[in-house]
């Protein structure tokens, strides 16, 4: 199974011939007592992995770059902060223009591109309210929030336009978030509101950092597929990013990011001393996003079985299934319902 690999450490990216490897200074090899660290190499199997995910000061050439397009391996990068700044996004290898030109009009037909993002919104209050339901039987009543976000899913019905959807998003996550406090067992975890840019306390940098590794997860699901990252519904496409990432983020979110939050503090998991904080920024330091990563990575790898294909899926493919799902009712073929959580 094609799987991402994932660079912490600072170091360089060699080719040689048709292999590629991690060089990085190890201080563990150094046993002998002597000053100068020893450099270890880390082989990046490039035949069973889809994408890499650099944390880390991190050196490649255009050596590198070209077998990775070769090979067609999306490579993300994360700033200092582990927040992610971008994609080297490889040519595209599974191209159709008659798609390309669909997923277009879908855009711009405004009746067409509003069906797909209240489809988007809907899926993403489902799986909100499946959450707070699971973690209603767990610890706690939670109907006041869960009956409101009920309530202001019913209205999207009544909305008209891709800003009052996004209206309607904010007020269910702001309902939402007001529930954490409930599910979350541990005084240092406090959640009094969202903060992005920058995040403020450990909540919220647990949020940006899950959101960021979604958002790239999705990005490579969407580089497997015929999709253009760059043409989105829900999200407004930009110049500076790949927005339909963002649409399918919004979708898995509450699967993906909100549920581990939840279990990794609760078992104790994720501690203080895995952030770090800057006057009024705090993030993971790189124990915490090793932490986090290591889980995120075996969450992706779970597996639930689908109702219709019958057959077990992990959820990282539930990711590309959606992706399946929009080209077909983009083509027309069968009509877009996206994902919600069934068990």
């Amino acid at each position: 199974m094609e799987k991402p690999f994932y660079i912490f450490s600072s170091g360089r990216i060699r080719r040689k011939d048709n292999t590629i490897f991690f060089e990085y200074k190890d201080p563990s090899t150094n046993k002998d007592g002597s000053k100068e660290t020893a450099v270890s190499r880390r082989v990046i199997p490039i035949e069973s992995i889809d994408s890499i995910y650099i944390f880390g000061e991190v050196d490649l050439n255009t050596k590198v770059i070209n077998f990775l397009g070769q090979n067609h391996i999306p490579v993300h990068f994360f700033n200092y902060y582990g927040y992610y700044t971008g994609t080297f996004y490889p040519r595209e290898y599974a191209v159709s223009g008659h798609l390309l030109i669909k997923q277009v009009e879908h855009y711009i037909d405004q009746n067409l591109r509003f069906a797909i993002a209240r489809e988007i919104i809907r899926s993403s209050n489902h799986n909100i309210l499946k959450n707070l339901k699971y973690y209603e039987s767990r610890y706690g009543d939670l109907s006041e929030f869960i009956s409101d976000i009920e309530n202001r899913d019913k209205e999207l019905a009544t909305s008209r336009s891709i800003e009052e959807l996004m209206g309607f998003e904010g007020q269910i996550h702001k309902r939402y978030f007001e529930a954490w406090n409930k599910i979350l067992k541990s005084e240092a975890f406090l959640f009094d509101k969202r903060t992005r840019m920058p995040p403020d306390n450990p909540i919220n940098a647990l949020i940006s950092f899950g959101n960021s590794m979604v958002y790239a997860t999705a990005l490579s699901e969407i580089y497997k597929t015929q999709l253009s990252p760059a043409v989105s519904y829900l999200h407004q496409p930009s110049t500076r990013r790949f927005s339909l990432s963002l649409d399918l983020a919004e979708i898995f979110k509450p699967l993906l990011v909100d549920r581990l939050i939840f279990s990794m503090i609760n078992h104790n998991q994720i501690r203080e001393n895995h952030f770090e904080s800057n006057l009024e920024f705090c993030y993971l330091n790189e124990k915490g996003r090793r932490v986090f990563t290591e889980q995120f990575d075996k969450k992706l790898k779970t597996t639930v079985k689908h109702p219709t294909l019958k057959r077990n899926v992990s959820y990282r493919q539930l990711i590309r299934l959606e992706c399946y799902k929009l080209v077909k009712h983009i083509l027309g073929e069968e009509h877009y319902k996206g994902f919600k959580m069934w068990w």
